[in-house]
C-alpha cells in the first residue's frame, strides 16, 4: 500500500487553500512529493464552477457582503455551491496516472468515502443518476424527495487532481438559499446533524473519512503537519520554479 500523507489545515480561507493546492500539484507533477489529502473548513463562501450559471446566484454581490460571505471563481468542474463552517472540505492531491486514469471512477470513487462515512453514522446515502454527491431520502415514499449531503468537484492537470469534496456536519444550511446548490433546482442541502438530531462535531467525522478513503484508493495513512508539509514544499520549490 502506497503512503498518503493528510493534513488537517483547520480553518482556512479558501482561497488560501487554492493556493497550497496548486503548489502541492506543481510538486505531485514533478515527482518530488507523494499524494496528499488535505482536510479543512472554510470561512464563508460561494465557489462558481467551470460550467457555473451566474442566476444560481440568487442574491447581489451586496447582499454576499453583508452577510460576510466572499464569492469566487474556480476552475473545478460543476456549477455553484457553498462552503462554510461545519462542513468538512476535502483537496486529495493525487496522480492518478498512478493509480486508475479514468475520471468518472475517480469521482464515484470520492462519492463512495462520503458514504461509507455516513454509514458509520446509521445514515443511509446513494448516489442519483446524471447528478455528482451524495444523497438522502426525505419523506415518506409518496413524497419522498432527495436532499444533498456531500457534493464534489474536481479539477485534474496531467492526471494530477485538484478540489474535491465536501461534507456536510453541522453546516448553517441557510445559507444555501442564497444560492441553487449544484445548479439543480427543487433539491435541498442537509447535514449529518439535522439527519442524527444531535449535535456532531468534524473531528469525529474526519477520521471516518480519512479511513474511507485511504480503504478505497488503498492508502496507508499517514498525518502529517501543515507545518511539516509546508517544510516539504518550500524544500522542492527551493530548487524548481513554482510555475510547473
Amino acid at each position: 500500500m502506497n503512503p498518503l500523507l493528510i493534513t488537517d489545515l483547520g480553518l482556512i480561507a479558501y482561497t488560501d487553500a487554492y493556493a497550497l493546492q496548486q503548489r502541492l500539484a506543481a510538486a505531485r507533477k514533478a515527482g518530488a512529493l507523494g499524494d496528499v489529502l488535505l482536510m479543512c473548513e472554510h470561512p464563508h463562501v460561494i465557489t462558481l464552477g467551470r460550467n457555473a450559471k451566474r442566476e444560481n446566484l440568487l442574491v447581489s454581490e451586496h447582499v454576499l457582503r453583508q452577510k460576510g460571505v466572499e464569492l469566487h471563481a474556480t476552475n473545478r468542474g460543476g456549477d455553484i455551491t457553498y462552503h462554510g463552517p461545519g462542513q468538512i472540505v476535502g483537496y486529495p492531491i493525487l496522480n492518478l496516472g498512478a493509480i486508475r486514469r479514468d475520471v468518472g471512477w475517480y469521482v464515484r470513487t470520492l462519492e463512495e468515502a462520503m458514504i461509507g462515512a455516513s454509514g458509520d453514522f446509521g445514515v443511509t446515502t446513494f448516489r442519483v443518476k446524471g447528478k455528482t454527491g451524495i444523497w438522502v431520502q426525505v419523506g415518506e415514499r409518496a413524497e419522498a424527495t432527495e436532499e444533498k449531503l456531500g457534493a464534489i468537484g474536481v479539477h485534474i492537470s496531467r492526471w494530477v487532481t485538484t478540489h474535491g469534496f465536501a461534507y456536510n456536519v453541522s453546516t448553517d444550511l441557510r445559507f444555501f438559499d442564497l444560492i441553487i446548490p449544484c445548479g439543480i433546482a427543487g433539491r435541498k442541502a442537509t447535514s449529518l446533524e439535522k439527519l442524527l438530531s444531535r449535535n456532531v462535531t468534524l473531528d469525529e467525522v474526519k477520521p471516518r473519512l480519512g479511513h474511507h478513503f485511504a480503504r478505497l484508493f488503498s492508502y496507508l495513512l499517514r498525518p502529517i503537519s501543515s507545518e511539516e508539509l509546508a517544510s516539504l514544499l518550500s524544500k522542492f520549490e527551493e530548487k524548481v520554479p513554482t510555475s510547473l
